[in-house]
């Protein structure tokens, strides 16, 4: 596995923007495909968006797409999320995560096997 911190998170008004940044351990960073997800207050964990390990062929949940971007630096071993227009329903704890090798390229979570403790990203009204 691959340990992974988050970081960037905080409080936000609507409108507004973040940039969230998740550093990687290990030396084959450039391999993994990463993928951001986020968990509000009583709902469950949801995905947000991957970025291979070209930095090509994006996908982006449909409630975030327009508004955020996922991106990545191989040569600093990090992975990024963009977030403009702010709303307060993207209240939640953001997640990075990596999809375990070998595994095709997917939205579902459980295909992912290391994750970051999170970083809390509050939009206030």
């Amino acid at each position: 596995q691959v340990q992974l911190v988050e970081s960037g998170g905080g409080l936000v008004q609507a409108g507004g923007s973040l940039r969230l940044s998740c550093t990687a351990s290990g030396r084959t960073f450039s391999m993994y495909t990463m993928g951001w997800f986020r968990q509000a207050p009583g709902k469950e964990r949801e995905f947000i968006a991957y970025i291979p390990w070209s930095g090509s062929s994006t996908v982006y949940a449909d409630s975030v797409k327009g508004r955020f971007t996922i991106s990545r630096d191989n040569a600093k071993n990090t992975v990024s999320l963009q977030m403009n227009s702010l709303k307060p329903e993207d209240t939640a704890v953001y997640y990075c995560a990596r999809l375990r090798p070998g595994s095709t390229y997917t939205r579902d979570l459980l295909r992912y096997d290391s994750w970051g403790q999170g970083t809390q990203v509050t939009v206030s009204s």
